[in-house]
């Protein structure tokens, strides 16, 4: 479905209405952008949020919407606009500025101190007297109908529980605009409704929310009003009642976005006959739960989803840094479940890990050593080979067109697309024959993405079994031979290679299965 009618208008209104707000608006935000350093994430926001309402807010991984979040919060500082409360220009310019004018974020992952009380998770930091606030979130609780042991510790809660003491928090500071990001991520069934309900008594009181979901689902069941964010601007907003869950997903994707192949001649690998290199099997983990894969030598299985999908912790427990629950993980035949990271790559399988400064670079060592450090027990028994690890990294910097004043210069020092060069012939020193790769391209430029692209390329050609997490559709696309989704936990999707189009992922990625795809 074509939505650029929608698209064009509404950034042609606000700029002709910077400064017209709507009588009833709690919160709203003019031409807001913001950047940092070359990157700029927001492109001037606007958006309205009304008194007593529920505003859903979706878009696609690295759309804006956190950045714009902690704008709100004070966090960020904007680089230009204007934000209002109640028809008035406030600074919001500290976390503290914001929780006075009564806007409050619940983070997705709730930060209670678990060793206190309910209680004393909600009451701390108040300057009142413990006995006015016990009285008053006494009154607030039977306001609210809710019914809580404030003597439990936090570590005994649920996460449901646990967000139930986040929203005390916000409300004991008196807060019109509660921000819920991904409330219901970790949630079960029941707990949602409950959720919802409360959701419903806030907004009854005339609480405004601004609700952050990937579950199209929940649009239509909480919220009065969406609005989706593009690539840093609100590219779509109104009335729910307006749009069904086709037009939401059509409006993620870039205007320019392939819809439909259908009629496209394309090759597909068959690969019967052949013995998958890497077969997980039902397996069960934080996060995820069932999930079951092949992949086959020589391909490339992308794996798409957005944040919070499970995608990050499935590959981190088969790599055997996180717990196994239950099911099975297979290395060409080999029986590999629970085994540890060393173990993992002794039996040949490697992981490029998404976040290249958390657990990709030790920035003050050289490329060297970044190179091999993930081999030394091959290289040395009591010291390291220095004429092997000079071999081996040689070997690929040139491979890899990798730009280095020499082997010395620390990995620090490098690009962004360098550096990911490193770290992938890191994975590729220890010969594996299976590497997951987690966004590989994550924050590096067009040049260095295309010397990424033909690395993957060249594996895949020498007979890697290549699972490609990303959140790029169009990297799925491109790389992919066949690609599966993940949605809330689950693989709830398979394509094959001529049905790997980006509004077919960003479809399934959001919950909506219908399309031309073959069940996983």
């Amino acid at each position: 479905m074509q939505l650029k009618h929608l698209f064009k208008p509404l950034g042609v209104r606000f700029m002709n209405e910077a400064t017209r707000l709507p009588d009833d608006a709690m919160l709203s935000v003019r031409g807001i952008t913001k950047a940092f350093g070359s990157n700029s994430v927001l492109k001037g926001v606007d958006m309205d949020i009304t008194r007593g309402s529920v505003v859903a807010l979706i878009g696609g991984n690295g759309a804006g919407k956190s950045t714009l979040m902690k704008i709100i919060m004070g966090i960020y500082q904007p680089d230009d606009g204007e934000i209002y409360l109640a028809g008035k220009i406030a600074k919001l310019g500290k976390p503290a500025a914001s929780l006075a004018a009564g806007i409050y974020l619940v983070p997705q992952e709730p930060m209670l101190f678990p060793n206190m009380t309910v209680e004393e998770n909600v009451l701390m930091g108040f300057k009142e007297k413990t006995q006015g606030l016990r009285k008053r979130l006494a009154e607030l609780l039977n306001h609210l109908g809710w019914k809580m042991d404030l003597s439990r510790r936090a570590a005994t809660l649920s996460i449901a529980e646990q967000q139930l003491v986040e929203l005390l928090r916000g409300l004991m500071r008196d807060a019109r605009l509660l921000i819920l990001d991904e409330p219901t991520s970790s949630l079960t069934f029941n707990e949602v409704e409950s959720l919802f309900k409360i959701v419903t008594d806030l907004k009854a009181k005339g609480i405004s929310i601004i609700y952050i979901t990937h579950r199209l689902t929940e649009v239509f069941q909480i919220a009065d009003q969406v609005l989706i964010m593009r690539d840093g601007v609100i590219t779509l907003n109104g009335d729910v009642s307006g749009f069904t869950r086709e037009m939401l997903v059509a409006g993620l994707l870039p205007p320019n976005a392939e819809v439909h192949q259908g009629g496209v001649a394309c090759t597909v690998e068959d690969y019967t006959g052949l013995t998958p290199t890497l077969v997980i099997d039902r397996l069960t983990g934080y996060g995820f739960q069932d999930v079951s894969l092949k992949v086959y030598p020589g391909e490339i299985l992308g794996l798409a989803g957005v944040v919070g999908a499970g995608r990050t912790e499935l590959a981190t427990t088969v790599f055997g840094r996180d717990v196994v629950k239950g099911g099975k993980v297979y290395i060409e035949g080999q029986d590999v479940t629970g085994f540890s990271t060393r173990a993992m790559l002794d039996a040949g399988l490697n992981y490029v890990a998404e976040d290249r400064f958390l657990n990709g670079i030790f920035r003050l060592s050289d490329v060297a050593a970044n190179t091999t450090a993930a081999n030394l027990s091959r290289m040395s028994r009591c010291f390291v080979n220095f004429k092997e690890e000079r071999r081996v990294t040689e070997k690929y910097v040139q491979a890899f067109r990798t730009k280095v004043t020499g082997q010395d210069q620390p990995i620090g020092s490098l690009s962004g697309g360098n550096q990911q060069k490193v770290i992938i012939a890191r994975s590729l020193s220890t010969n594996p024959k299976v590497l997951i790769l987690d966004e590989p391209t994550r924050g590096i430029d067009a040049a260095a993405r295309g010397d990424v692209y033909r690395i993957i390329e060249q594996l895949k050609e020498q007979g890697l079994a290549i699972l490609l997490i990303s959140s790029d559709m169009e990297e799925i696309v491109e790389l992919s031979d066949r690609a599966v989704t993940m949605y809330c936990g689950h693989i709830n999707q398979e394509f094959a290679k001529c049905d790997i189009t980006q509004d077919n992922l960003m479809a399934a990625a959001f919950g909506v299965t219908e399309g031309s795809a073959t069940g996983a």
